[in-house]
């Protein structure tokens, strides 16, 4: 017997799906439950059944976008060969996520949630925990590439991993915008021509331990 409340054939992974796109477009605030239920196929007793509040289904789609959405720039930092590649990675999958045809704009986690009132400041509260997530894991990389000897002994990985977090933030809110693609990728090689400055590297340094010899 079906759920009281909840249509047969209610595909729950679906309607979160659709549910989170449109938390994605519209922001936290800006959707209401009927643009919910309008695009989950549902009726509102059945979204209460299954997710038992719009907060609580706001959390999971969080949690669903950074499964699916966030899987790429997780990958770019963990995977890349070095530092340097990783955050180039990163910032270039950014900028293709964040302009992908057929999907909101920009990132969901920067943009859910830029305007509160004091009975949603926990949402804002909860995604500037996320962001503060993803900024560690950077942080986490830089201080891997400074152990492997990319980054000089003294340099701050806080204040540059800072540095990228915040270019890949503006680019989400550029995306948003209206920037295309290719101007978000001019950003993100733009921002890594910073690398050596930031690094203590020098051009042409990338991934060495000494410096080259004098001539």
């Amino acid at each position: 017997m079906a759920e009281r409340g909840r249509p047969r054939g209610f595909d729950r992974q679906r309607a979160l799906r659709q549910a989170m796109e449109v938390f994605w477009e519209h922001g936290y605030e800006g959707t209401s439950i009927h643009d919910l239920t309008s695009a989950m196929g549902i009726n509102a007793p059945s979204l209460y059944a299954a997710f038992s509040c719009k907060e609580a289904l706001f959390r999971e789609a969080v949690s669903l976008y950074n499964e699916q959405e966030g899987a790429p720039l997780r990958r770019a930092l963990a995977d890349a060969p070095s530092a340097r590649e990783a955050v180039a990675a990163m910032l270039r999958d950014g900028a293709i996520a964040y302009t992908e045809p057929g999907k909101p704009s920009g990132c969901m986690i920067v943009l859910a949630a830029t305007t509160y009132t004091p009975k949603t400041e926990g949402i804002r509260d909860y995604l500037a925990e996320q962001r503060r997530a993803g900024t560690t894991e950077l942080r986490e990389r830089l201080e891997r590439g400074r152990t492997d000897g990319e980054l000089l002994p003294e340099v701050d990985a806080s204040a540059v991993a800072g540095y990228f977090s915040t270019v890949l933030h503006g680019m989400s809110v550029q995306a948003r915008d209206g920037a295309s693609r290719a101007e978000l990728l001019a950003v993100a090689e733009a921002a890594m021509a910073s690398w050596d400055a930031l690094t203590g590297g020098r051009p042409g340094w990338a991934a060495r331990s000494e410096p080259p010899a004098s001539r």
